[in-house]
């Protein structure tokens, strides 16, 4: 049984830093204090095993009202396959604070499917949309 919540006092921020920076493909060799400055700066949510185990994690970058990015968003190997990205990405999508945003927005590069279950769809207009990215920001 696995349990979804915001409470950052509950995540365990050494298995968060350690995945992103050695298993990601997004944020391999990020800065621990870039880590530590994302998730205090973010609505987090945390997923947890039966022991209270970290099992999986994402944020959400928001400013409540009309926009939310989702970023970092992972379950760690030993807990794939049993619903868990599914339980965090519900919790996600029915927060009460995030009832009243306008857009939405990820990037993934092989999780399509799982998103587009919960209303995320490609880009209706990409030539609209701009970015800056910095590659391989951490080395």
């Amino acid at each position: 049984m696995y349990s979804v919540s915001t409470d950052k006092a509950r995540l365990d921020r050494d298995v968060i830093y350690r995945y992103l920076s050695t298993e990601s493909y997004w944020a391999k060799n990020i800065p621990r204090t870039l880590v530590e400055t994302a998730i205090d700066h973010s609505l987090c949510f945390g997923a947890y095993d039966e022991r209270g185990a970290q099992a999986g994690f994402a944020r959400i970058i928001t400013d409540f009202a009309v926009f939310a990015y989702l970023g970092d968003v992972f379950v760690l190997p030993e807990h794939r396959g049993r619903g868990v990205s599914k339980m965090i990405m519900e919790a996600i999508r029915t927060h009460p604070d995030l009832q009243a945003l306008r857009r939405w927005h990820l990037l993934t590069r092989d999780a399509h499917e799982l998103y587009r279950k919960f209303g995320f769809t490609d880009l209706e207009k990409p030539a609209r949309h701009m970015e800056i990215a910095v590659v391989n920001p951490y080395g």
